[in-house]
């Protein structure tokens, strides 16, 4: 696994402690957006669609501080956005460290070397770099071309730098596993401590909507891409969720485990679905009726999301709170996944490529800003 094993404890502890405390919703990754404009208009994101007064707007560091605080996560994932846009990016970073949480800073990285002396290595800062396949994919998953080039240049600065950096890949229904393979041994050859993975949520003001996954293909895709995957390969991702994803284990949906606080207050009721806003993260947990969320739920919303913010909690819970989950993920942990039968051709789950998807690497969009 690509993470350390003092970030490993301290969530192990913080997971035990809450069920000793007999607390059943709690959270683990605050999800914590300081603004909404980015540098970038990626097809599968709904984020920049706000109105231009919004997209101006900054949460201050304190609004920032005081979110961490109230909600007591071990970790805090930055989204956004671009954070790298924010005029005090630095200082959250700097305060959020001071206080000892493992912050994970995630970043389409244009802006990184320019900014990257701004801030201090610690066992505590990670820089997430965004990259959704290799070259070609991802440069036409960002909506324009060189991202990828910047991004691999940023991954290897920020290491010679001595900073943490993982990647987080989102996945479509586009998606080579075969090439996002080869990505996972470039990655490691770079250094990078450790890969998330994460099929791709519809949001519903993203520009496209044609290339998010269903239900069968994400199993079917994840099969493909870590069927029989090497041992040199390290995710930033807990054993379960990544068999979960493969359809080996059966998770449920824990939207309170990331609760995503920005401009507006506590996002009802998860980092993806925008219903409304709390005050206070304990509003947030009292006055969301959970039982409607979740593929469980019949939430048509909730019936095919398998992504990471939902699914990845459960697991580090299921971990540490059950004797079968830590069983399955020592196994895992130490022999590596049992060899299974391959999965069918993914082109049998996909529809058959529209003009349009055979002419995207011809007719990428150029974004100019």
């Amino acid at each position: 696994m690509g993470v350390p094993l003092s970030q490993m404890w301290t969530v192990a502890k913080y997971v035990i402690t809450q069920r000793l405390r007999g607390n059943k919703r709690y959270p683990l990754v605050l999800m914590l957006e300081p603004l909404f404009r980015c540098n970038l208009a990626c097809f599968g994101c709904g984020k920049i669609q706000y109105p231009a007064d919004i997209l101006k707007q900054n949460l201050t560091p304190e609004q920032c501080f005081n979110a961490a605080e109230e909600c007591g996560a071990p970790i805090v994932s930055i989204p956004g956005g671009e954070p790298l846009l924010h005029p005090q990016i630095e200082e959250i970073v700097a305060g959020l460290v001071q206080r000892k949480k493992y912050v994970y800073l995630c970043t389409n990285a244009i802006l990184l070397e320019k900014h990257i002396d701004k801030f201090k290595p610690s066992k505590y800062l990670t820089f997430s770099i965004h990259l959704d396949g290799p070259k070609e994919e991802h440069d036409f998953a960002v909506c324009r071309e060189g991202i990828y080039d910047i991004a691999i240049s940023a991954i290897k600065v920020a290491i010679a730098k001595g900073f943490r950096v993982t990647t987080n890949t989102t996945c479509y229904n586009n998606a080579d596993p075969a090439a996002i393979r080869e990505m996972f041994d470039t990655l490691m050859d770079l250094g990078v401590e450790g890969m998330m993975l994460s099929p791709g949520y519809p949001y519903e003001k993203a520009p496209t909507q044609e290339l998010f996954l269903q239900q069968k293909q994400t199993i079917n895709l994840f099969q493909r891409m870590l069927a029989g995957g090497k041992r040199r390969w390290r995710f930033n991702l807990s054993p379960l969720f990544m068999e979960f994803l493969q359809g080996h284990w059966d998770l449920e949906c824990t939207p309170w485990g990331s609760p995503a606080y920005n401009l507006f207050g506590w996002q009802k009721p998860c980092y993806l679905l925008q219903e409304g806003h709390a005050a206070t993260f304990q509003e947030l947990l009292d006055t969301t009726d959970w039982s409607q969320y979740g593929r469980a739920s019949g939430n048509p919303k909730c019936a095919n999301c398998m992504v990471h913010c939902g699914y990845e909690p459960t697991a580090v819970a299921e971990t540490f709170n059950s004797w079968k989950g830590f069983w399955r993920v020592a196994r895992l942990t130490v022999l590596g996944p049992p060899k299974r039968k391959a999965p069918v051709p993914l082109e049998v789950l996909l529809p058959e490529p529209t003009t349009d998807d055979r002419a995207r690497s011809v007719q990428l969009p150029v974004l100019t800003r």
